[in-house]
Parts: structure tokens; sequence; C-alpha cells
């Protein structure tokens, strides 16, 4: 007002004043401030004028894993102006003593001076900072407090030593028993912490007082509570009572003693006509043991194998059929043969080392699920079922079950022929005798196209893989051997003539060169450019168009004997291994030369 009426002679105030005005704040000017010590991003900010500690804390990302909470100065035209607690408003929200920064002020953060770590049965185990003097009253206070779980009895502390106090070797550290209930009440120095202080709030003691517990034979297993004079029948009925197949002859009762050991009773709670006799008086924590018949029952299957969907054990039950049998391997299987089965049976006298006892049985189409629009049974293809009459055989417990598979029966097995003949594709086979000259002919002969010196067999039995035939020679004459049986699987492909021979390899240019007939290895190999220097010459093969693969080796001092490439072959010419070891020559030559030697004998011999 003093400022606004030496401009303004009406401007005053009272009920006189003549003039009136308002104020509103267009802008709130900004104040510079420094953050430095334990923050995570120390330097300069730029703040509103209304600025705070609190809120330059949050702007330098708070302090660090090792700055202090407890102790944040503000220093003030070089001096200290005033320090925050930073807990009040951390653990209660209260932002009262929160401090208003100027412009230039700095904030410094120090290290954290006393950190304790509260764990345990509290509502915020954390590591704490707190001052000097401070109690175990403050730590658990800062922490939440005790959960409901938490140990009534004691809290521990475990304390590092400072090194006045510390006595000889090993006696550094210690632990103070602080009882629960006088944390509440600790006013004193009695328990004042120390910097590193571990605090452990325990929980209650898992053990549980107040009931019993049934296991076994009755509806409801588990604890169940436990009231003075209770005996073993209020027990077994307060956990749903017996079940129809228990045992009652002998209850197990496991009892804990005084001194935490354990001692086994029993009680004959009925007798054979269901009369209670033993009616045991319980105790708290007493364990309850109630068998099942089915225990003391040996574990009894029939094991069923041959012609069913799922062979193996099925459980035998008393008045098991052998038709439940089958059912309960999911049915017969397509080959089963419907005249009968074999069941192997424990034998009644095993005196003279027998291991088992073999019948056969009749079967007939009843056994056979799946029924046909008209009612009729649906019976796998071959020999044929008996309509009925099979009488129900009644199976023993370990009895072994065979269903017997069709003789000669089986699923049609498939052969395949592509390439160049009248109709390729997927043949059945007639009969286990069938050759590959008798597939040709069903796929209604080579075309004129075909090049069968190149055909390319393959049998996938026994991952056989390629298989190399002459194939011209078997269209020849039939009895050849290499008019192979088909076996299921087996592939056939013939293909065009190819007049190319591919030389690929150790060689200067690997090449596709056209077929000259007649012309062997050399000739194609000096085509692709010759033999690179780390060719090995001697290992160098021909893969004929059938497969058949022809070597060099052997060859050494016939030139002329070298394989001769047919169209559609390949030359393949191996690299040495630069890892080998040089060959011995001599090892080489001397038994040639001691051939060459006899052969010179024997022609002088003859010629005398």
């Amino acid at each position: 007002y003093s400022r606004l009426a030496r401009v303004y002679s009406g401007v005053r105030r009272g009920r006189g004043a003549t003039t009136q005005f308002q104020v509103t704040v267009a802008r709130i000017r900004t104040i510079q401030v420094f953050v430095v010590g334990e923050v995570a991003r120390p330097g300069s900010y730029q703040m509103a004028g209304t600025g705070t500690v609190l809120t330059a804390l949050y702007a330098a990302g708070g302090p660090t894993e090792n700055g202090s909470f407890r102790n944040i100065e503000v220093r003030r035209g070089g001096n200290l102006a005033s320090t925050l607690d930073g807990y009040a408003y951390l653990l209660r929200g209260i932002t009262t003593r929160d401090i208003r920064l100027e412009s230039g002020d700095v904030v410094f953060v120090p290290p954290r001076a006393m950190p304790v770590t509260v764990t345990g049965k509290v509502v915020r185990p954390a590591i704490y900072e707190f001052r000097q003097g401070e109690t175990l009253r403050d730590a658990i206070a800062a922490a939440g407090g005790f959960t409901f779980d938490a140990s009534v009895r004691s809290v521990q502390i475990y304390r590092t030593l400072p090194p006045a106090a510390r006595g000889p070797a090993g006696a550094e550290r210690t632990v103070i028993d602080v009882p629960s209930d006088q944390v509440s009440r600790d006013t004193s120095q009695s328990f004042a912490l120390a910097p590193g202080d571990s605090v452990v709030v325990f929980s209650v003691p898992d053990r549980r007082r107040g009931y019993v517990t049934v296991t076994g034979g009755v509806w409801t297993e588990g604890p169940v509570g436990f009231t003075a004079g209770m005996r073993l029948s209020d027990a077994i009925r307060l956990a749903g009572g017996p079940k129809s197949d228990v045992y009652l002859g002998r209850i197990l009762v496991t009892r804990l003693l005084s001194d935490s050991s354990r001692v086994q009773l029993s009680s004959a709670f009925r007798d054979s006509t269901g009369a209670v006799i033993d009616d045991l008086v319980l105790q708290d924590e007493d364990e309850i043991t109630i068998f099942g018949r089915t225990a003391f029952r040996p574990e009894r299957f029939v094991t069923i194998g041959g012609a069913v969907r799922e062979p193996g054990e099925v459980p035998y039950r008393d008045g098991m059929t052998l038709r439940d049998a089958v059912l309960l391997a999911q049915g017969l299987t397509e080959d089963a043969y419907l005249g009968e089965a074999e069941i192997g049976r424990i034998p009644t006298d095993r005196s003279g080392g027998a291991l088992a006892t073999t019948i056969r049985v009749p079967l007939d189409s009843t056994y056979l699920v799946e029924r046909g629009p008209d009612g009729a049974y649906l019976g796998p293809p071959g020999i044929p079922a008996p309509a009925g009459g099979a009488p129900e055989v009644v199976l023993r417990p370990y009895d072994n079950v065979s269903i017997l598979h069709q003789p000669e029966w089986d699923l049609p097995r498939t052969v395949a022929i592509y390439g160049q003949v009248r109709f390729p594709g997927q043949y059945a086979l007639r009969n286990r005798e069938e050759r590959l000259v008798d597939l040709i002919e069903r796929a209604g002969g080579l075309t004129g196209g075909a090049y069968p010196t190149g055909v390319a067999f393959h049998r996938s039995l026994n991952k056989q893989g390629r298989i190399g035939i002459d194939l011209p020679k078997a269209l020849r004459n039939p009895k050849f051997r290499d008019n192979l049986i088909l076996a299921a699987g087996d592939s056939v492909l013939i293909p065009e003539y190819n007049p190319v021979i591919e030389v690929s390899g150790a060689v200067n240019a690997p090449v596709a060169v056209a077929y000259n007939p007649g012309k062997n290895t050399d000739y194609y190999v000096n085509a692709a450019g010759g033999f690179r220097r780390d060719a090995d010459k001697n290992r160098t093969y021909v893969v004929q168009p059938s497969g058949q693969h022809e070597s060099v080796k052997g060859r050494f001092f016939f030139a002329d004997d070298k394989p001769k490439p047919l169209a559609g072959a390949r030359v393949v010419v191996p690299a040495k291994d630069p890892n080998a070891t040089g060959t011995d020559l001599g090892r080489i030559f001397t038994p040639v030369a001691q051939v060459l030697a006899s052969l010179v004998t024997l022609v002088v011999l003859v010629t005398r």
C-alpha cells in the first residue's frame, strides 16, 4: 500500500479508501539451486520460487543408496542454514518441516551415518538410517510395527562390536535378545542402536496345539479339533467317518511325549463282529493312522498283448472275463485272428519246473465292437470270424492273454515309379515275389526318351538308400540278379537321356563336358582343365548313372583300363588330405617288382 500510495493518493487502508485494486500473479520467478552430495543426479537446477528441499531432491533423483535421508543440509551464503529429516515425509507423510529454498541455496546430502537393517515380521522390512541415541523402539516404529504373526517372545539384534569392545579372536560380533513386550516400554538407552545393527523379528512357531490328525481310511483326512477326554471314535467321527473298505481291527496312534520324542500306540478298535472293544483316550497332537483293506492286497493285474490296440497290463477285478480285458485294451486291431486266443496261466503244480499252463479259448465276431449299417459286425478282411457262440472265459490274476494275428495278413505294400514310364505313380505290390521289371510293365513300359542306364533305385527299408543296378541287362534277361524283388517303400526313377558328364572336385575348372562314347576319365579331367596340384589322382572315381561307383585305384599301370563314364555320369577327383603323411613308395613298388619278376620268370620258362 505504501508504495502505491506514493503514486495514487487515494490508495490507503480503511473505510475511507476511494481507490480499489486487484493484483494477479502473472509469473512466478525462478530460482537456481544446487543439489550435491549423495544424490542420483547432482548439479544445478532451475526451480520455481516456491521450491523446497523435497522438490529439489525429486528433481535430482533423490538420495543414492549411501545417501542420508535424516540429515539433509541447506547451505545459504556459505553457512549452514537448516537441516531436514526426510523420514517425517517418507514414513508419516508430514511436509510441514520442509524448507523453502532461495536462489543460490545449496542442498547437500551427506553419506548415511548409521544404517540399521530391520527384517522379519515387521510391516516394512528394509535398511533404515538412525541418529545417535535412537533405540530399538524407534527402529520397529520406522518399520511400521510388528505384523500380526510376529513372535512376542523376543527380538534379536545382531551387532558388530566396535574395536575397543572386541575381545579375543572370534568375539567381534554379538547377539542381543530383547523381549518383544519390552520394546514398547523402551524409554532408556538400554536398547540403543549402533551402526550396522541387524534387527530380526521372528514369526510365531509353526507348531499348533489343540488338535489331532487323522489320516488313511476316513472321508476327510487332516487335523480335527481336540478336547479333553476325546476318544478315538470321536476323532473318526469328526473326520467324516470310516470308508467302506476300512480295516478297523488295528489303528495306530503316534503320541508326542513331553521330551519331544514320539511313541507308537495301537488300538484294536473293533473286533470281527464290528463291536468297539478299545476306544483309546486321545491326547493333544496325537496322529491317528487308519488303514484301508486294499493296502494289504497285492496289486493284481492281467497282461494282454498281440492284436490289440493298447497292449500291456490292465487291472484285475474279481469276475473279469477275456472280453473285459479286450475292451480295456481298446479293442482288437484289424489283423486280429478271431478263431482262438491263448492264455498263459500260473500253474497249480510247479514241482516239475513248469512256468505256465497255456490254454486255447475260442473267440467270435462279437469281440468286434463296430457294426455295419445292417447290424452285422465289421470284421477285418481275411479269415472269416465265427458268427457267435463263444463262451465267456473268466480270467485269473496274472493271466497272460495273447490275441493272435491272422497269418499272412498285412496292409497293402506300395512302391513308386516315376520318370520316363507311361503311367508313373504309386502301385500296390501284388505278391511277395513281384520284381522291378514287373513294375515297369505295370507302369506301361518305358517311353521313347527313357534312359534305363541311369535308373535311380532307392530302398527305404533299413535305410539302405540308393542301390546301383544294371537295368538294361535286367530288361533283356528278367532272371538277371539286378531284377530285384520289390519291398514296401521302394522308389524307382527312370530319367531322360542326358549326354553330359559332370566333372567336379580337385580340377582346375569344374565343368559339365559333352559325353564322348568310349573315353575314359583322363579325357574328361583334361576337359576340366586337368588336375589341381592338390588332387589325389589315384582316388579319382566315377559315379555311373545307375549309382554304381568305379575307381581308378588298382589300375596304376594300366592307363587304358581306366573307367569309362556313361552318359549322365559324374567324375569326382578328391583332394589330398593336407594332414596326411607322405606315401612310402618303397612299400608300393617292392611287391609290384616282385610280381613283375615272377611274370618274367614265367615267360622265360614258357618260351623254353
